[in-house]
């Protein structure tokens, strides 16, 4: 094995001196180029998290309900009736800054192989995006070719898009989030795991053949954008989503017929990632020959065949009396099945290239060996300026203007219908979407049962870069509520941390804190992390992305049609609050009227109740079996007044209106309400219902069973949103068709102005 040069290769591929020292120290010698290439990708930041796996030891990953949590390619939770949902959220952030297309498609690629991976078939994606200002022409090429390619692979693997977010804001101009989320369905007795077991059992690669594209692709997410990324665009893997709807199909039998002991995908890191992995799990070693690898390019070298991140690739390990059998099922597909090695027990992945010793390395170094840093961590400094929002600071509109500072709301990009992005994704295939993308939480059906299940992804980067604990923790209770208006039960959470460079102190306090907020809530809530992403360096020109933890949540309908939709149902009906309104200048913290409306990303929000929300979520899961609630909307971007033009805007047959007359306007009550705040505030734990009159009792005793406040404010009437004060003066009036304008076209005209 030849030495590596003195020019320090280790630097060009993303390794600091001194873990090269620590390599060479705990290998006993130097490393060849090959085998510093393999401790280069698995030691990067994006595969080692070396800068956030002690933080992540701290959130609470046990329930009744986890099959599987973090450490394997996805979490698993149990459905009831011996039913199983694997699901778990990623990011592609820096491919899609340089090569949107093919960032985000493959981003799609790799995250449903890793559901595949579980043993389940993917039934549902969601994505959560983030982009600079809707009018910067880099905005619009990086959102056309994001969406486009999310919607080029999954439309064509027949796996419905059915829900997810986008949020517009300058941060994010430099560096765009692309987050995207699968979920998957399986009996128990199907869940497989990534752990190569079994000595003398036998590695094969199934799928594609391996090319040139995506070497270094995560040492290279790894790393700050800058001018010269975009000369990076190699590192951008290729997707084909036709071999993936192949690759998907053929694995699944070869599961279904007992032929595979192990399985892992191999996305970043490619080969390298995929072998010390499944063996560091298994405790085993493996030894394989790159030259039996299916190759479409010429002369690739081993270092090429380790580190290639060509798509739609899997790693299985198969019993030796299997083998015939997985090749059979892959020649019927048209995938390649090739043996490329065997399980040892030697501890060690060794590598050859046509019987020539390339590298070997104990996989326990290799895929757990690289060192954990915590740096420093200091409060940010623009807190101190941030945090001075006071009522004097912030003008109190008259009542005459608010009609047109609602219009505005609705026609912001942050809360216009994202219509222009979901139109263009199959989000019926499949013929189990049962509440799509566009109203709320999406809803899915499990074939052969009464049950559902229900999908969001929620953040509000502003509330982060605010108050990173707090604004976390309202993360997941958002999340949390975003299922419950269904009626389901949220059951647990993945999550992707897009932070910016920890080595700067303040980003890694935001990140600290934020982890700290978050694993509060979801012990509060009961909704454990199953498994996740970080994505770190999230920088541009030395402008770092709002902290962005983003929350993918998972719940449960045990009865489909027992579930509560969005959107007003019948004249009469009453409006209500279930939890608590704050109306006072601190709720408008970070909100969308406050940046919109006053040019202010300021305040410092409230932490959410969340032993509030744990009671709201079990008045609408009550509720909805007991079938009394109408419609339930969560109250998030836009406060109170944006939920009730929602609820007019999805509202049925006659029902597109509402009259509202909460007490806190014109009738004096707590000290500091504010008008704007009361509408427009976000810093509210409370949800928005209706029901009939005649459930108002019934309503009650739910609420004050869980000690939950109830405020009914208005009553659902036709074509028109209005206020009115305690005293019947009507002090703002929307017609519904002007309601449904502004939030119809706001993103479009956004796009286009």
């Amino acid at each position: 094995m030849a030495d590596i040069s003195q020019t320090a290769p280790w630097r060009e591929m993303g390794l600091r001196d001194s873990e090269y020292e620590l390599i060479k120290a705990r290998l006993g010698r130097e490393p060849n180029y090959t085998e510093l290439g393999m401790f280069a990708v698995l030691w990067s930041e994006h595969c080692a998290y070396k800068h956030s796996k002690r933080l992540l030891r701290t959130l609470p990953t046990k329930g009744p309900g986890v099959l599987v949590g973090p450490g394997e390619n996805a979490g698993v939770v149990d459905i009831g009736d011996n039913l199983a949902c694997a699901f778990k959220i990623e990011s592609h952030n820096h491919p899609s800054a340089v090569e949107p297309y093919q960032g985000a498609a493959t981003g799609i690629g790799g995250i449903v192989r890793d559901i595949l991976a579980m043993g389940a078939r993917p039934v549902v994606l969601l994505d959560s995006l983030r982009f600079g200002p809707p009018d910067d022409p880099k905005t619009r090429f990086l959102f056309g070719g994001v969406v486009s390619g999310i919607a080029g692979y999954g439309n064509c693997l027949g796996i419905p898009t059915v829900g997810g977010e986008v949020f517009f804001a300058k941060p994010y101009a430099g560096n765009p989030l692309v987050n995207v989320l699968c979920g998957g369905i399986m009996k128990h007795e199907d869940l497989h795991r990534g752990g190569a077991y079994g000595v003398g059992n036998v590695v094969m690669v199934v799928g594609h053949s391996t090319g040139r594209d995506g070497i270094h692709g995560c040492t290279f997410a790894s790393d700050v954008l800058d001018e010269d990324s975009e000369s990076k665009r190699s590192n951008v893997q290729v997707g084909d989503p036709f071999m993936e709807k192949l690759l998907i199909e053929a694995c699944l039998e070869m599961m279904a017929c007992g032929a595979v002991v192990g399985i892992q995908d191999m996305g970043a890191a490619g080969l390298t990632s995929s072998c010390a992995e499944t063996a560091a799990r298994a405790g085993t070693g493996l030894v394989i020959d790159v030259g039996k690898v299916p190759m479409r390019e010429e002369g690739m070298n081993a270092y090429e065949v380790m580190l290639s991140e060509s798509q739609e690739r899997m790693l299985l390990i198969v019993g030796s009396d299997k083998v015939d059998e997985v090749k059979r099922i892959g020649a019927k597909w048209g995938l390649h099945a090739a043996e490329i090695g065997r399980v040892t027990d030697s501890g060690n992945l060794e590598v050859l290239h046509n019987g020539n010793l390339e590298a070997s390395i104990p996989v326990s170094l290799l895929a757990m060996g690289a060192p954990e840093y915590t740096p420093g961590a200091r409060e940010p400094e623009y807190l101190r300026k941030t945090r001075e929002l006071k009522d004097e600071s912030v003008r109190t509109p008259e009542f005459s203007e608010m009609k047109e500072i609602l219009l505005e709301l609705l026609a912001s990009p942050n809360i216009a219908s994202k219509e222009p992005v979901f139109r263009q994704y199959d989000y019926m295939v499949r013929t189990d979407t049962v509440e799509g993308p566009g109203r709320g939480a999406a809803v899915v059906r499990v074939k052969g049962t009464k049950k559902g299940l229900v999908f969001t992804t929620d953040c509000n980067g502003r509330l982060i870069y605010l108050s990173p604990k707090s604004g976390a923790a309202w993360a997941v209770t958002e999340a949390a509520l975003n299922v419950a208006v269904t009626g389901a039960k949220p059951l647990a959470i993945t999550n992707c941390l897009n932070f910016g460079s920890p080595e700067n102190p303040e980003v890694f306090w935001q990140l600290k804190e934020a982890v700290r907020g978050m694993g509060e809530a979801c012990q509060a809530l009961e909704t454990p992390v199953t498994g996740g992403n970080v994505s770190l360096y999230n920088e541009s020109d030395g402008v770092a992305i709002y902290p962005t933890p983003i929350i993918g949540m998972l719940g449960l309908l045990e009865d489909i049609e027992k579930r509560i939709t969005p959107g007003f149902k019948s004249a009469g009906d009453l409006v209500a609050v279930l939890g608590k309104v704050w109306g006072d200048v601190r709720s408008l913290s970070g909100s969308e009227y406050l940046e919109v409306v006053h040019g202010m990303v300021a305040g410092d929000p409230r932490e959410p109740d969340l032993e509030l929300a744990r009671g709201i979520i079990e008045v609408l899961n009550e509720g909805a079996r007991e079938g009394v609630f109408s419609s339930a909307q969560d109250l998030s971007e836009g406060g109170l007044l944006v939920a009730l033009a929602e609820s007019c805007i999805h509202g049925e047959g006659g029902a597109r209106g509402c009259v509202m007359s909460p007490k806190a306007l014109g009738c004096g009550g707590r000290e500091g309400i504010r008008a704007d705040a009361m509408l427009f505030g976000e810093s509210n734990t409370a949800v928005l219902v209706s029901f009939p009159a005649n459930c108002e009792e019934q309503v009650s005793h739910i609420c004050r069973r869980q000690n939950v406040p109830l405020s009914v404010i208005g009553r659902v009437q036709s074509s028109a949103l209005a206020v009115e004060t305690c005293g019947g003066l009507r002090v703002l009036e929307v017609p519904a068709e002007e309601i449904a304008q502004a939030y119809s076209r706001g993103l479009e005209d956004s796009l286009k102005s």
